[in-house]
This record gives C-alpha cells, sequence and structure tokens, in this order.
C-alpha cells in the first residue's frame, strides 16, 4: 500500500513538472512580434539546449513542438543552446574518462602479460634443459629464441582475446 502512494505521488509531482518543461519550449508564440517578448536571448538559449533530449521527444508526438527557436537573436541564442545542451550531455569529458580508464586497464594487462610471461618461459626453460640433459643441459640458443617469440606471441594474443571477453 504504501509504495501505491509513493508512486502516485511522484505521478502528482511529475506530470505538471512535464507540463511545466512543456510550456518553455522552443517554438512558441511568446517570441513573435504578436506574443510580445521579441526573439529568443542567451538565456531562453540556455534554456532550450538544457531540455533538448525532452522537446526532441515531445515533438515526435507534437509537430508544432520545436526543439530550435527559429525567432532568435542569432549568436548569441546559439551559444546559449550549444551550452545547454553540453551541459545536458556532458561535453566530451565522458570520452576523455574512458579513454584514461581504457589506458589503466590496458597498463594493468600488460603487466599481468608480462608476469605470466616471464614465468612460463622461466618454466620452458627448465623443461628443455631437462630434455636436452645429454648436452650437459646446454639449450640450442637459435630454437630457444624461436620458442620464446612464439610463446611471446601467442600468450599476449591469447591474454588480450581473454580480457577483452569482459
Amino acid at each position: 500500500m504504501k509504495s501505491q502512494h509513493h508512486l502516485s505521488f511522484k505521478l502528482v509531482l511529475f506530470i505538471p513538472f512535464l507540463l511545466l518543461l512543456m510550456s518553455c519550449t522552443a517554438g512558441s508564440e511568446q517570441f513573435t512580434a504578436a506574443g510580445g517578448e521579441g526573439p529568443a536571448g542567451f538565456w531562453y538559449g540556455l534554456w532550450h539546449g538544457a531540455i533538448s533530449i525532452i522537446t526532441l521527444i515531445i515533438h515526435v508526438f507534437n509537430d508544432s513542438v520545436m526543439i530550435y527557436e527559429n525567432n532568435n537573436i542569432g549568436g548569441w541564442y546559439d551559444f546559449g543552446f550549444l551550452l545547454g545542451v553540453i551541459f545536458v550531455w556532458g561535453g566530451g569529458c565522458h570520452a576523455k574518462c574512458k579513454s584514461k580508464e581504457r589506458k589503466q586497464r590496458d597498463k594493468e594487462w600488460d603487466e599481468i602479460g608480462d608476469k605470466v610471461e616471464s614465468k612460463v618461459m622461466r618454466k620452458l626453460k627448465n623443461w628443455a634443459e631437462k630434455e636436452e640433459g645429454d648436452n650437459n643441459g646446454a639449450v640450442n640458443k637459435e630454437d630457444w629464441d624461436d620458442v620464446c617469440e612464439k610463446v611471446e606471441k601467442k600468450l599476449k594474443r591469447k591474454l588480450r582475446e581473454w580480457s577483452e571477453k569482459e
């Protein structure tokens, strides 16, 4: 019972808020000469940019609601609109933050790969020395370099594939 009351309370608050937003959207008659306020300026541009996503949704269902006010003062309205959109969408910061996280994750995976690689190489070298026991434990340098290179490539490829699955 309590959750239904809470839901109806949210709905009662949300509907007037939505109606208020709809009354402040671009394309209304308040910016025409007959409306009395004149062209939209910087502050209206900022507001229209901030509510642009809501205006877009409303515009899909109602052609009289526009996302951008055509009757504006020009550059200042455009600047305000752009700032409003950037404030809502976050500008380019999110992409930069993601790339920073990705770099950190790649660095961690490279460290893990280096540790695993050194351990595998050490084990392979011990195994190869045991197999070459008749040559007094000496391992052919060319063969060893070839094995190391192949193991390193395959190990790094498999670690990358495994890390990208997450």
